[in-house]
């Protein structure tokens, strides 16, 4: 099965809010953790992450993709600018670099691929947007944490390379978008 896929934006939100608060979904964190978060003003927890992904979309910041079956969205990546996210360990070699941090796919869509087809994607959507590299933070198939980063073998068959082991399960994966970079 293909996934359509589409960048978030404000014509997006319902749709991401629907797959975020649908069981299972990533409602509790909002793929804001890894995030720099300088809309939190004073509020915290699961609505204030919510809020300041909305304001993010609202503003035009890139967060990430949907992915749609059958004009449903049943599978999320996050996917910007290194900028936008805090300190995700390893060095930052361009200002171009952009980040591919969680994954989110409904219980009743997996095993289908469509985690590769969300990378491919992020990889199209970062470079048109300028990105000459694109990083991601996947940890081995066997961890028993962090699985929602990916797994490092999935990066690596669609050309990612090991840079350094990041934190205690993380590993930082590179992958040139444009030649001579």
């Amino acid at each position: 099965m293909k996934l359509e896929l589409h960048a978030v934006g404000s014509e997006r939100w319902a749709d991401m809010e629907a797959l975020f608060e649908s069981r299972g979904g990533p409602h509790n964190c909002w793929c804001m953790v890894w995030r720099r978060n300088e809309f939190k003003k004073g509020k915290s927890g699961k609505a204030g992450r919510k809020a300041s992904m909305k304001r993010r979309v609202e503003n035009g910041i890139p967060v990430g993709l949907l992915g749609y079956l059958d004009g449903y969205p049943v599978s999320w990546c996050s996917i910007a600018p290194r900028s936008t996210y805090r300190q995700l360990g390893g060095s930052e070699i361009s200002d171009k670099t952009w980040s591919l941090m969680c994954f989110f796919v409904k219980r009743e869509h997996r095993g289908q691929g469509f985690t590769q087809q969300l990378v491919a994607a992020a990889t199209d959507y970062a470079r048109n947007n300028g990105a000459l590299w694109l990083e991601a933070y996947p940890v081995a198939a066997d961890s028993p944490s962090y699985r929602f980063m990916g797994i490092c073998d999935t990066f690596a068959a669609m050309g990612f390379e090991f840079v350094e082991t990041v934190g205690t399960r993380r590993n930082l994966m590179r992958l040139k978008l444009v030649p001579g970079a």
